[in-house]
């Protein structure tokens, strides 16, 4: 059986970039059973042995006060429920999936990343761990960012009081990983840790003061670097909030730029150019006209629409936008902003930190969702996880409406957005004001600001393409597959004849765009892309993209919602999306109509 390492340490104290340096692109998600909560894990190699390496959710303390700190103390004993000492029976019972590593033992060793320019914020935890006797192994990471402070740390004096070993590593730049390689090797080598007798340190307060007394100096007084005058600018509401506009709109004009680039003058040429039609000729010399060929090749054959739809109409903005999220994650800009956000977010019910799940719901409404479980109330949980199924579109979806809308008009697409920012404002103060529950305090941890490293952001961005391939373009190519079918046996037809009237006459949208509709209840996305082929007017483009912004959550959300609260949670939420969907469409084509 393959030794298994648990990497630990609070959120933002480098983690996942040293998660990320040890493993290359070895790594898969997965849920810890039991819950909803995700953790990496991936396999690396050491001489001719390969390890399991699992990068624990971030916690600040062993004793847990939410599911992702429950998970990651789970993980360290290596026992769950009743049978961990330090936690609470599990929330919920469902298998949520399984991982290869056995997370049922103990594991062989801990490699515990301590933030140097936090330093004595993550000793506490640090000393719990050394209490449950585990075998440790410290990576002091950041070390960099401690000495532009003006900090030093005695690494030998810190590893004599730890008794334990202690690398110093800078995870952006790879400095020290090769020593941390070297350190994990020789733990597992032996069968136990090797420890002298000395009286190990009890986890008090009054023992991290002794340590940092003895191992924690300040050479010289910080210098106010450029970091230190940004860090001012961007959490003052002046000039934070005019910045944070400026920033908002050059991220999205850079989603838009990249994304239309990339499908102009690579992808479009690509598939129309050279893989679509050696498959057009294949499929029209093995089958004969017909039913069977054009659920390949027809109207909506999955050899053509779907491989157009979600590889030169999604997939664009899908890089464009994981690209900047990723700049602006790995700059340490989200914190920031959450902050600067606190008041604003509170009239609608949420601290500022509420930005980030939100954020996250335009890459996809899953992890989005459960990215509230960090959140401080569960108001606060049910708040974001309706916005997020109300109005913020995923990515496939913002890419079918930039791609149905900017090249036929830039001010409608700016409007839907803007739109959908509007609905989310109104349903928050609304929301707010009727569920009941206590708004917490929260706490945001502000990492340094850090200029992003290309090969961190390509590493995330492949990572985030491949969850997309899987995720989001298969599903869709099924969808595809499946609405072929539906077209060529007529079924469609039928469909779209008994919601014609609702599509004409309340919608006043052609008779065409009912079968998006019923393709849209396969994937959300799928009521928008198909209404790029018809001849719409401004108002009626507007019209569908607001019907598609609010049109059914897909099925995939729909089950997160119900396991993280309940199905009839995800009831009330699929009939509030789609007769808002409906409402709302109605309504604009009618308003339009009188001003247009």
């Amino acid at each position: 059986m393959n030794k298994t390492i648990l990497l630990m340490g609070a959120p933002n104290v480098g983690k996942s970039a040293i998660f990320n340096r040890l493993t290359g692109l070895n790594v898969r998600v997965a849920n810890y059973t039991g819950t909803t909560v995700d953790f990496a894990s991936g396999t690396m190699k050491l001489d001719s042995e390969i390890i399991n390496l699992i990068d624990v959710p971030g916690t600040y303390s062993l004793c847990a006060t939410c599911e992702a700190e429950r998970v990651a103390v789970e993980m360290v004993c290596g026992k769950t429920g009743k049978d961990c000492p330090r936690t609470a029976p599990p929330v919920c019972c469902c298998d949520s999936g399984n991982v290869e590593v056995d997370l049922d033992k103990p594991p062989d060793l801990i490699v515990y990343v301590l933030d140097a320019g936090n330093f004595e914020g993550g000793l506490y935890l640090l000393l719990q761990l050394l209490e449950l006797e585990a075998p440790l192994l410290v990576a002091l990471n950041r070390s960099d960012l401690a000495r532009e402070k003006g900090y030093f740390i005695d690494i030998e004096a810190l590893s004599e009081q730890l008794n334990i070993p202690v690398v110093p590593t800078i995870a952006v730049s790879g400095d020290g990983l090769d020593h941390l390689r070297e350190k994990i090797l020789a733990s597992l080598g032996s069968n136990e840790q090797k420890r002298t007798e000395k009286q190990q340190l009890k986890a008090t307060w009054d023992n991290v003061e002794k340590i940092v007394d003895q191992v924690f100096f300040k050479r010289e007084p910080p210098v106010n670097s450029n970091r230190d005058k940004w860090d001012q600018l961007l959490t003052r509401p002046w000039p934070g909030l005019p910045l944070a506009a400026v920033i908002m709109l050059v991220i999205f004009a850079g989603i838009v730029g990249i994304g239309m680039g990339l499908r102009q003058f690579l992808l479009l040429p690509l598939f129309r150019g050279l893989i679509i039609p050696p498959l057009v000729m294949l499929v029209s010399e093995l089958l004969p006209p017909g039913i069977i060929q054009n659920i390949f090749i027809g109207e909506y054959g999955f050899l053509v629409k779907g491989l157009e739809w979600p590889f030169t109409l999604v997939l664009p903005y899908v890089l464009s936008f994981y690209t900047v999220l990723n700049l602006v994650e790995d700059s340490g800009y989200m914190p920031r902003l959450a902050i600067l956000l606190d008041g604003l977010f509170n009239r609608i019910g949420l601290a500022g930190s509420g930005i980030i799940p939100l954020t996250l719901g335009y890459g996809c409404g899953i992890p989005a969702i459960m990215a509230s479980r960090s959140l401080s109330s569960r108001k606060e949980r049910l708040i974001v996880t309706i916005l997020v199924c109300l109005a913020v579109p995923c990515i496939s979806q913002t890419g079918a409406f930039i791609a149905l809308l900017a090249a036929r008009s830039a001010a409608v697409m700016i409007s839907v957005f803007l739109f959908s920012w509007l609905v989310m404002i109104t349903a928050g103060l609304i929301m707010n004001r009727f569920i009941k529950g206590e708004q917490l305090e929260s706490m945001v941890e502000i990492p340094d600001l850090l200029l992003p490293r290309l090969d961190g952001i390509m590493k995330k961005l492949y990572l985030r393409l491949k969850l997309y391939i899987t995720d989001g373009a298969l599903p869709m190519i099924g969808a595809v597959a499946v609405a072929a079918v539906l077209y060529e046996t007529g079924i469609m037809a039928a469909l779209g004849r008994a919601i014609s009237p609702l599509v004409t006459g309340w919608l006043r949208l052609p008779e065409e765009a009912a079968a998006p509709l019923v393709l849209g209840i396969l994937r959300r996305e799928l009521s928008v892309l198909p209404l790029i082929d018809l001849d719409l007017t401004t108002l009626q483009l507007f019209t569908g993209a607001i019907v598609g912004l609010f049109y059914v959550p897909c099925i995939a959300i729909l089950a997160t919602v119900a396991r993280e609260f309940k199905p009839l949670f995800a009831l009330f939420i699929l009939l509030l999306t789609t007769g808002l969907a409906f409402i709302v469409g109605g309504v604009i084509a009618r308003l339009g109509a009188l001003f247009m």
